[in-house]
């Protein structure tokens, strides 16, 4: 239970540099009155914000701070949990939040937000809402029970009944759920990738075992052909070398011949000079007597002689010269046989070219299917590799299957365990369970404020609302007096039900103006009656404008501005 103790405050909204201070438990139920205005809310404003870092009305951090003096805005609140104190404490300009634990105060490293969150989880045990539904009862600014949404009358009953761990722990199953999808579609891909990766590799060891060795075969008889054709050709070069030798041979007898035809016709020139010289020599001693030079006669068995020496040697002469001639005609002819043999030597070794040619290409491609081979080979002796790279991918599928399996599995008992935990499970069934407290409850306290009504909440939250006069009645066909009874009956349940679950167990209770605007004098003397001698657990401070209520309870806060300034006396 947290017994609330005292809180104070300066500089905050309209109170000046000075403390305004209350006891909560120096007596059960205290009055605070005061002109609209004078302050008499700020108390409600303080609380809040010094629990959750904002005020109970719709009011800006900003706007907190006394206006007048801006500066040194703080608000002291101290309480008790069991046998330790607690303080908080809060400021602007400066900015503070302190939280103090048997008057030491906690580390303050972490940021105010996680400071927040581990006072309302591990502390207070509820959050602003809850607080402000089983403490506080406002006429302006709250929000009712009744008149909260379907969700966040869910989140305080849930609160309240101390189940909000289902909604936190969903929260996770649900993260789980979706990272568990992410894993899976990653399996999935995975799994597909590796049955790719299996069936390529079982088509390719099909093809290294069963067409390997056919390849092989296949290019091994195209060697023994190329083999063949390089011997054809070989041989073929053999018999046209010996060819070219033969030629050669004869080649060898016919060589020289032009020369020896130059030296002829060289030789048949001198021998046409010669003939040419004794023709002259021969028509001169015949055509002439008489020296034509010097007119002597010439002797004419001199002249004779000389003709008849001119003829011998001309006979002498052209006897040589056909002998030249037809020596020349067989050197000339030798020459033709040796330019003849020398084109079928040439004509045979373009052959030889050829062949060569046709050789290289040959083992050109045996060197090249030879390597085929040699690759092949490697293939099929090496296959054990590449069963060993199947079995990695085989086993890798049936680990990732296993995976895959698994988690969908496990995302079967998630999904199982999300929808327990979801507001139609778990928490549905406990809701249920105590709903006909609730509404006992509830019912109680109207018939206490002398409004006989059977009102009923179902499992969403939505009321059911009966009469002995009418059948159905909701919430806002309800007069404004008549739905403060029943907005009066749920604060008193909520805190029953708290303190039952053990969940938020409070001695404060705040009622913000529930005098002053819809209660009628019959109701507040019911309700007068319900807080004196029904709810003795709870020190009970009522805010009101009204005067005159004085001796209905044990103290009385004036609050009065002054100069400005709010201040309250008691």
């Amino acid at each position: 239970m947290i017994l609330f103790e005292k809180v104070r405050w300066k500089n905050f909204l309209s109170t000046g540099n000075h403390y305004n201070e209350i006891n909560f438990q120096s007596h059960a139920t205290t009055l605070i009155v005061g002109d609209n205005g004078s302050g008499k809310s700020t108390v409600l404003d303080a609380l809040t914000f010094s629990l959750f870092g904002k005020p109970f009305r719709k009011i800006n951090k900003g706007q907190l701070i006394n206006s007048t003096n801006e500066k040194d805005c703080r608000v002291e609140l101290e309480f008790s949990i069991g046998t330790i104190n607690w303080k908080v404490v809060r400021g602007i300009k400066p900015n503070l939040f302190e939280i103090y634990r048997d008057d030491k105060v906690l580390d303050q490293a972490s940021s105010a937000n996680d400071q927040q969150k581990w006072l309302e989880q591990n502390v207070l045990k509820m959050n602003y809402k809850s607080f402000t539904q089983i403490v506080v009862l406002g006429s302006s600014t709250f929000v009712p029970f009744m008149q909260l949404t379907a969700t966040n009358r869910r989140e305080v009953i849930e609160d309240l009944l101390d189940i909000k761990i289902f909604s936190s722990m969903n929260s996770i199953i649900r993260d789980k759920i979706r990272l568990l999808k992410e894993e899976i579609r990653t399996y999935e891909l995975k799994k597909e990738s590796l049955n790719d990766k299996v069936e390529m590799q079982e088509k390719f060891i099909e093809e290294v075992e069963s067409r390997g060795k056919e390849n092989m075969k296949e290019k091994e008889d195209k060697i023994k052909i190329l083999n063949v054709e390089i011997g054809t050709n070989m041989e073929k070069n053999d018999m046209i070398q010996g060819d070219i030798d033969d030629l050669a041979k004869e080649q060898e007898e016919v060589t020289g011949a032009g020369n020896k035809v130059v030296e002829l016709n060289n030789y048949k020139g001198k021998i046409s000079q010669k003939v040419s010289t004794i023709t002259k020599e021969h028509k001169f001693f015949t055509d002439n007597t008489v020296c034509p030079t010097c007119t002597q006669s010439i002797d004419e068995a001199f002249r004779l002689n000389k003709i008849a020496d001119a003829q011998t040697r001309a006979k002498e002469l052209q006897s040589g010269y056909d002998k030249l001639e037809e020596a020349i005609k067989t050197e000339q002819e030798r020459e033709r046989q040796f330019t003849t043999l020398s084109k079928e030597i040439t004509k045979l070794t373009h052959g030889i070219s050829k062949n060569n040619t046709r050789v290289s290409g040959c083992q050109r491609q045996v060197q090249e299917l030879e390597s085929e081979i040699q690759t092949l080979t490697s293939q099929l002796e090496n296959r054990s590799v590449e069963h060993d790279k199947l079995t990695t991918f085989k086993e890798s599928l049936q680990e990732t299957y296993d995976q895959l399996v698994s988690r969908k599995e496990k995302i079967k008992y998630y999904n199982f365990t999300y929808g327990l935990l979801k507001d139609g499970g778990v928490k549905t069934k406990i809701i249920k369970k105590y709903l006909p407290l609730i509404n006992q409850q509830v019912n109680r306290y109207l018939q206490m404020m002398d409004f006989y009504i059977n009102f009923t909440l179902d499992e969403e939250f939505n009321e059911t609302i009966q009469s002995p006069i009418h059948e159905d009645f909701s919430y806002a066909s309800f007069s404004e007096g008549e739905k403060q009874r029943i907005d009066l009956a749920l604060l008193f349940t909520w805190r029953e039900v708290a303190k039952f679950k053990n969940s938020v167990s409070t001695n404060l209770m705040i009622l913000d103006e529930v005098f002053d605007s819809s209660l009628d004098g019959q109701g507040t003397e019911e309700f007068l009656k319900i807080i004196r001698y029904v709810i003795q657990d709870a020190n009970i401070f009522v805010i009101s404008h009204k005067t005159g209520m004085e001796d209905k309870f044990e103290n009385h806060i004036r609050f009065e501005k002054l100069k400005g300034f709010s201040r309250m006396s008691l």
